[in-house]
């Protein structure tokens, strides 16, 4: 199985990142990692109110199949978290280790 890794930043509504980044580290995170994602960093761009991180998979499936997986779980569900009560802007890149 090959892991695949993508790159995510998220512009993150004005006042609102150091909330969103507890709440990732704290509920977000921990269910990645029962889902089989590993988390390879993330960092805060203060001046851009941007959160930028890298996520993993490699397990059965696909990367997609095991996002869509997590996306409907119930846990999901049961979070309470809207992304779009945070998040202004997404952007997702699939990226390939070269170091």
């Amino acid at each position: 199985m090959a892991r695949t890794t993508q790159l995510r930043t998220y512009t993150v509504r004005h006042g609102m990142l150091d909330e969103w980044v507890d709440r990732w580290r704290a509920e977000i995170v921990p269910l990645r990692l029962e889902l089989g994602f590993t988390i390879g960093g993330a960092w805060v761009d203060r001046e851009r109110d941007q959160f930028i991180w890298l996520i993993s998979y490699e397990g059965p499936g696909t990367f997609e199949e095991a996002n869509a997986a997590y996306w409907s779980s119930p846990a999901r569900d049961a979070l309470g978290i809207d992304p779009a009560d945070y998040l202004v802007h997404t952007d997702y890149r699939m990226v390939e280790e070269a170091y």
